[in-house]
């Protein structure tokens, strides 16, 4: 309670809320756990899938919700207006991070992702004097806050919610694949560091010399990132490999087939944060084989099997021993199990209101150091939108900035 007798409101600000993805997921189960405990909680967002809109308010409208004290949790993993805003306003600030993916693996696939990567780990080093405490949703994102220099950190641990996981299955997939072939699945963005090149390789060495009648099916979103899926759809012509199948984007039913017919989770990722499909498929009984990447080893946590090598055909080799040994593949989803059980043990309502309460009593810090005429160039950024979505003919007969400057 502040000072006034005001409770203060606890918002949760971001770049994109997304459906069905692990921020999306984490981000809603905050605002559960505020609400529940009292707190005036709402999401602001620059851009939201149309499925979630109606459960967020633009960023903008943040300046008319802010007061000093207030707390923004902001979630950060990629620069943005949203981020930008909330950094200049006189609220209390904590940053929950989820992990910038280190530029180099979007260059000459994806060179605007390339440079929002690289300009996002250096806006995150402004928020060092910014926020009063930095959350990483695991020990490998705490420990890589730490390394910036953020003086007071912490761990909010990803709890997956799974009731998108209780739905029924979509029945056109299971038809489509449920058979006597052995399928390998992978669950993920179609993005370069989770290296799925790798994964194609491994699976064409188990295919042509361990088992013929597999399949490789990869679930996840492909769009904005079509040069590199040209290069793996490449990489399966080369490969002359059959039985390859990108399905793209798919509706909680549909994941929950590709789980339930799976018979392999295999990742090759380089870098996560965390990486929630893995736990996915802990949590769906299926047996997972990941690289010993980043964050990966502490999210599984014991479970599954990890790998150091990618050569294909030592890969390809550990696959077969996890598949062709019914002992073995029960004891490693006994070991998934406890660790699904670990996770879920942890008390995230509990954390959360602790680091809450916590940032409510420690004295005040991290004021906003911005520009004189931030504020004025906002109301101009307004006006301009206004334009650009109302009068657009106007808009685009307004000078380019260089041609407004040689004017002068």
């Amino acid at each position: 309670m502040s000072p006034g007798g005001r409770r203060p409101a606890v918002h949760q600000v971001l770049a994109t809320l997304g459906y069905g993805d692990a921020i999306g997921h984490e981000v809603l189960g905050i605002q559960r756990v505020l609400r529940a405990a009292g707190y005036e909680s709402d999401i602001f967002v620059e851009t939201a899938d149309r499925r979630l809109e109606p459960l967020t308010r633009d960023y903008r409208e943040l300046v008319d919700a802010s007061h000093p004290d207030n707390i923004l949790l902001h979630h950060f993993s990629i620069g943005s207006k949203a981020s930008r805003t909330a950094y200049a306003l006189p609220d209390r600030m904590s940053l929950i991070y989820h992990n910038i993916t280190p530029p180099e693996y979007f260059v000459g696939v994806h060179r605007t992702l390339a440079r929002q990567c690289f300009r996002g780990r250096r806006e995150l080093q402004a928020y060092v004097d910014r926020c009063e405490l930095a959350l990483g949703d695991s020990e490998f994102n705490r420990q890589d806050l730490a390394a910036l220099g953020f003086p007071r950190t912490g761990v909010l641990p990803v709890v997956p919610d799974f009731a998108h996981l209780e739905r029924t299955p979509n029945p056109f997939v299971a038809r489509q694949f449920d058979d006597e072939w052995t399928n390998i699945l992978f669950v993920g963005r179609v993005i370069a560091n989770k290296k799925i090149e790798d994964v194609i390789r491994a699976f064409h060495a188990y295919h042509t010399t361990v088992n013929p009648r597999s399949r490789l099916l990869i679930v996840g979103i492909f769009s904005l990132f079509e040069r590199y899926l040209a290069s793996l759809n490449h990489l399966v012509e080369q490969l002359d490999l059959e039985h390859v199948h990108f399905t793209g984007h798919v509706t909680d039913e549909e994941l929950v087939a590709y789980y339930d017919i799976a018979d392999l989770f295999l990742c090759q990722s380089e870098h996560e944060g965390f990486c929630v499909p893995i736990v996915e498929a802990f949590y769906k009984q299926v047996p997972v084989l990941a690289y010993a990447a980043t964050a990966v080893p502490a999210t599984m946590d014991g479970g599954g099997v990890l790998f150091d090598d990618k050569d294909p055909k030592y890969v390809a080799a550990l696959m077969d021993a996890v598949l062709s040994d019914a002992p073995l593949t029960d004891a490693i989803l006994a070991r998934q199990d406890g660790a699904v059980e670990r996770l879920r043990a942890k008390d995230f309502d509990g954390t959360l209101l602790r680091f809450v309460d916590e940032m409510l009593t420690m004295p005040r810090g991290g004021r906003a150091r911005v520009a004189f005429d931030f504020w004025a160039q906002f109301d101009e950024a307004e006006e301009l939108e206004a334009l650009r979505l109302y009068r657009p003919s106007l808009y685009k007969a307004l000078p380019l900035a260089d041609e407004a400057a040689g004017a002068r």
